[in-house]
């Protein structure tokens, strides 16, 4: 392996003509001996000369040693503005974040947009995220993850980005549908349109099934909220769904009214592992993120 100084050495004196114009422009403080002997070595490791000198002080590359010069020249040259870049943190790269499906549509397009106006040379890498799991964050194969979890252990740093509010939805022409407040025991008797099983919301819905000891007679599985409205308007039965609108979704032909209690929310937190290491494009994402 060539030592990066020795190449250093190398190219200054191509680039000025001589040892002694080479130490003074320099970076940092060296020596023309030192200078000297860095070429040297190199021509050692390599066991080719590199420099020919003509004249008392002009050094001239061999033509070995003018295609090393083209090939490293790049790396000196640009290093100064690279390291301006990485120290302000003003660089794109690739950022991966995986999010719930049930918060792709309505939290992520925004929050995008601005991180993207903050950072024009990130590439986003979006998945979904298939649970409610830490795991991937946890083992590095994300950057960010965004959703509603059971629990945040302690290797995981996280804040609120939103909050989802569950809403019983109804079919207009639903006897029940006229009622500001609706006591859920009395739709013991409808059918139900929950998510798919395996899906976030489903989960949620369960829990709110559950806790008011409801259970439908018929189940009606659907594959996201605006099916489940669908069939909700369609007088198939009524359903529980999240929202980001506190005042809940607007369908036409569907009744929404929130669910007070025993839990009227489901908070929406941005995960990232307190581990990680210093990441522009992390803070970016966080200095952009929507305020719950």
């Amino acid at each position: 392996m060539i030592q990066l100084h020795r190449l250093e050495g190398f190219y200054w004196v191509v680039k000025t003509g001589g040892y002694s114009k080479a130490a003074r422009a320099f970076p940092y403080p060296i020596t023309q001996p030192a200078v000297h002997q860095q070429v040297k070595k190199l021509e050692d490791e390599l066991g080719i000369t590199l420099l020919e000198r003509i004249g008392k002080d002009y050094m001239k590359p061999s033509p070995a040693g003018q295609m090393l010069f083209e090939f490293v020249r790049p790396f000196f040259e640009g290093l100064d503005a690279i390291l301006r870049v990485v120290k302000s943190g003003e660089y794109g790269g690739e950022f991966h974040i995986q999010a719930q499906g049930l918060i792709l549509r309505h939290i992520l397009p925004a929050w995008l947009k601005r991180l993207q106006r903050k950072r024009p040379g990130i590439q986003i890498q979006l998945r979904e995220m298939e649970g409610i799991e830490l795991e991937p964050l946890q083992k590095g194969d994300t950057d960010l993850a965004i959703g509603i979890f059971e629990t945040i252990p302690n290797d995981i740093a996280a804040i609120k980005v939103a909050i989802l509010h569950p809403f019983l939805v109804l079919p207009r022409e639903h006897t029940l549908a006229r009622k500001t407040r609706i006591r859920l025991e009395e739709l013991h008797e409808d059918s139900f349109i929950s998510y798919n099983k395996g899906h976030l919301a489903y989960r949620l819905q369960m829990q709110v099934l559950a806790e008011h000891g409801l259970h439908p007679r018929e189940v009606i599985s659907a594959g996201s909220a605006e099916t489940i409205l669908g069939f909700v308007e369609a007088g198939l039965g009524y359903s529980f769904v999240p929202s980001l609108d506190p005042k809940g979704p607007k369908v036409k032909g569907v009744v929404a009214r929130a669910i007070k209690a025993p839990q009227a929310e489901f908070p929406v937190m941005a995960a990232w592992r307190k581990d990680s290491p210093e990441n522009a494009l992390l803070d970016a994402a966080l200095e952009t993120a929507p305020k719950a």
